[in-house]
């Protein structure tokens, strides 16, 4: 018999802390995860978190636990994947200091991920930008702090943490302007600003001076907004500006849709798919693809290009002398 606690205990603080040096982030989301898997099971069996054993976390009480995660709390395939993730790793840890439970450790790790559909990439046009950042009442700080953030948002392609993860002393306004951002996988990058940008972040930042450490996008408290605050923060507006553009109706507005807007505008403006994986911080140009796909009108040029069916492409020929003597310099 071998308690899960001290094994546990030993993933988070030697392997996820100790050997991998994990962010804060990913040790934010595993521990959820055991969170989650500890309360389902103790409310199956009965048994206190502490007093569990590795035995107790068998392949089909796993899936069961993924299942509930499914069914009953309406997670993504996504998010269950990702909670899946995390019980593989901490579950190939405990291979190695307990060979005695091999068996049930490899039907554990067996358990694939499912499967789930790739929707294109929800993103918005000029008209439904354009509403969304009058939407705001510039009137108060707060309403001046909100289109400063979508504005920014729209304009760089910033995740949600690295958004709220800015601070005062991580933009520059000089003739070089630009943010500075600690990205996924603790990437850093400089993402440039446009003029309107230096314009609107230069009069937020003066409105209120603060220390180099404080948040460009504070709350209330003086405190970085949360991702829950800034999710709000963009299905409020967003709301409020379908009332003058209806086809923001038809669309799930999230933060993330300001970044694939962002990603989308550069396409369209014929800039390579490389700079635009460096632009968003990707680390595979792989994942930057998905915008090739939700972009029609790249498609549409593709086809005009080529030559209608039952028809031969000919050459072109000058039809004035004039013509033909520029198109033979």
């Amino acid at each position: 018999m071998s308690l899960l606690a001290p094994t546990l205990e030993a993933f988070f603080l030697q392997r996820l802390l100790g050997q991998k040096n994990a962010s804060p982030h990913t040790v934010a989301s595993y521990r959820d995860c055991f969170r989650l898997l500890l309360a389902f099971v103790h409310e199956k069996t009965g048994t206190a978190p502490s007093k569990l054993r590795i035995e107790d976390l068998d392949a089909p009480t796993i899936l069961a636990f993924l299942d509930h995660l499914e069914r009953d709390r309406g997670v993504a395939l996504s998010s269950r994947n990702t909670r899946l993730a995390a019980i593989h790793s901490m579950f190939r840890f405990a291979a190695f200091g307990h060979p005695e439970h091999s068996a049930l450790i490899q039907r554990v790790l067996a358990i694939p991920n499912k499967r789930r559909q790739r929707p294109l990439v929800c993103f918005l046009t000029e008209a439904e930008v354009d509403a969304i950042l009058a939407s705001p009442h510039r009137s108060s700080w707060i309403g001046r702090r909100d289109h400063a953030m979508l504005l920014i948002a729209v304009q760089t392609g910033l995740r949600v943490s690295e958004l709220i993860g800015l601070r005062r002393q991580d933009v520059h306004l000089d003739p070089c302007s630009h943010l500075r951002c600690r990205g996924k996988g603790r990437k850093e990058r400089a993402t440039p600003l446009t003029r309107l940008g230096v314009q609107v972040l230069r009069a937020l930042l003066a409105e209120h001076p603060g220390e180099p450490h404080e948040p460009v996008f504070p709350g209330p408290g003086g405190a970085p907004l949360g991702r829950d605050a800034v999710r709000r923060l963009v299905t409020r507006h967003t709301v409020a500006a379908a009332k003058r553009c209806p086809s923001l109706a038809e669309k799930k507005v999230s933060p993330h849709t300001l970044r694939h807007t962002c990603a989308m505008r550069l396409l369209e403006a014929g800039t390579d798919i490389a700079t635009i994986a460096l632009f968003l911080g990707h680390e595979q140009i792989s994942s930057t693809n998905v915008y090739l796909h939700a972009h029609l009108a790249l498609k549409e040029q593709a086809l005009a290009r080529t030559a209608p069916p039952g028809t031969s492409p000919q050459r072109y020929r000058p039809s004035d002398s004039l013509m033909a003597f520029l198109e033979a310099l």
